[in-house]
Parts: structure tokens; C-alpha cells; sequence
């Protein structure tokens, strides 16, 4: 690509870089807000020692797998009511941040639950075997302990959003995805599709870079 059309391209790649991080910023929260805590729920709820419930665990974990499964374009469509009701417009990238927390949410709760699925019985029956409460044994040992798989779990949710993002310019959600298709898909100026999905590849790897960084300076089994 030559430099003139770089620099023709900067100010809409500029747009598409705000937009695309506002998705980012939004979904991410949320699902932090959400998600972590579902994925505690589900697993606290199918754990003997803790809070087992059939109905409960097969309800939230259902509902998980449900959101799941359907894939994120379509999801996309469905939502469109709720949408609409919620930021008053299907189009943009707060519109496209409905879909996208709503599909984040399931994701980083199951991978939540995964985490807290490798911390070994014995140390879970040692903290309950002291009489601590569920917040204390939640804060002071399943917390600790899970903590770096739940930062390895927020690293590829955020990636996952990442592409979900770019997904969602199909639909007029904004950011590098929609960037791409209108230049490089409806004007047939591959370079410019080359250049964003390169400008995707780079955001990719410094944000498995970073997550990886956090999540061993978190592990104290690295440490020791």
C-alpha cells in the first residue's frame, strides 16, 4: 500500500481503532461483572462440599451452553430487539456491545469453572475441615488458587471478542471489521484487507503477550 493511501486511510482507521476498543472496553467488563461470578455459581452449585444443587446447576449451566452454541452472527440477528430497547439503535458500536457481552458472559464463566475444576479436592477439604465460611473459603482459597487460569480465561475472551468485533461490522457494529469490508470487500482493494487483518494479527499477540505476563506474575506455584 502506498504511502498516500495510508495516509488517506489513517482518519477512518483511527475511527475504527476507538470503535473497535469502546466494543472491547463494554463486552469485557460486563463480562467480568457477569461472567466470573456464573462461572463460580456453576461451580459451587455442582460441588458436594459447597452448595450442590441439580436444578440450579442445570439450569445456569444450560442457559451457558444454550448462548453458546449459537453462533455469534445469528446471535447478532436475535438480538436485534433487545437491542434496540436497550441503546435505542441496531447500528454502531454500542449497538454491537449488546451481542457482544451477551456472548462473553457464558464464555468466561465456563472457563471460570474450568479453572476452579483444577484446584485439587484435598485443599478444598483442608479449608472446609477448619470450619472457614464459604466467602472466606471463595476469597482466601478458591480465589488464590484459580487465579491464574481465570487470567488466562479473560486473555482468550478477549481475543475471542476481538474477532467477534470485527464480526460485527458485518452488521454495521463499526470498528476494523467493518473497516475491511467496506474498503477491502465492496471496493476490491485487498491491501487494505491484508493491512487490517495484519493491524488484527498484532492486536492478537500483544494481548496473548500481556495476559501471559499477568498470569505468571500472578501463579505463586511459578514463583516458588
Amino acid at each position: 500500500m502506498s504511502f498516500e493511501k495510508w495516509q488517506s486511510l489513517l482518519p477512518d482507521l483511527t475511527v475504527a481503532f476507538g470503535q473497535t476498543f469502546l466494543m472491547l472496553g463494554i463486552s469485557l467488563s460486563i463480562a467480568l461483572v457477569f461472567g466470573i461470578p456464573l462461572g463460580f455459581l456453576i461451580y459451587l452449585t455442582d460441588k458436594r462440599l459447597f452448595l450442590k444443587n441439580k436444578i440450579a446447576y442445570s439450569t445456569l449451566g444450560g442457559l451457558a451452553n444454550l448462548i453458546r452454541s449459537v453462533p455469534f452472527v445469528i446471535l447478532l440477528v436475535a438480538l436485534i430487539p433487545l437491542t434496540q430497547f436497550l441503546v435505542g439503535t441496531t447500528i454502531g458500536p454500542l449497538a454491537a456491545s449488546v451481542s457482544l457481552s451477551v456472548a462473553a458472559i457464558p464464555f468466561l464463566a465456563r472457563l471460570v469453572e474450568t479453572s476452579l475444576r483444577e484446584i485439587p479436592e484435598g485443599v478444598l477439604e483442608a479449608a472446609i475441615s477448619t470450619g472457614a465460611s464459604l466467602p472466606l473459603i471463595i476469597k482466601e482459597v478458591l480465589m488464590p488458587e484459580a487465579l491464574p487460569g481465570i487470567l488466562s480465561g479473560i486473555t482468550v475472551t478477549t481475543i475471542s471478542l476481538l474477532g467477534y468485533s470485527a464480526m460485527a461490522g458485518i452488521v454495521g457494529g463499526g470498528g476494523i471489521g467493518d473497516l475491511a469490508i467496506r474498503f477491502g470487500y465492496y471496493r476490491y482493494e485487498d491491501d487494505i484487507m491484508i493491512s487490517t487483518v495484519l493491524v488484527l494479527v498484532v492486536l492478537v499477540q500483544v494481548f496473548q503477550w500481556s495476559g501471559d505476563l499477568i498470569r505468571r506474575r500472578s501463579d505463586k506455584r511459578a514463583r516458588d
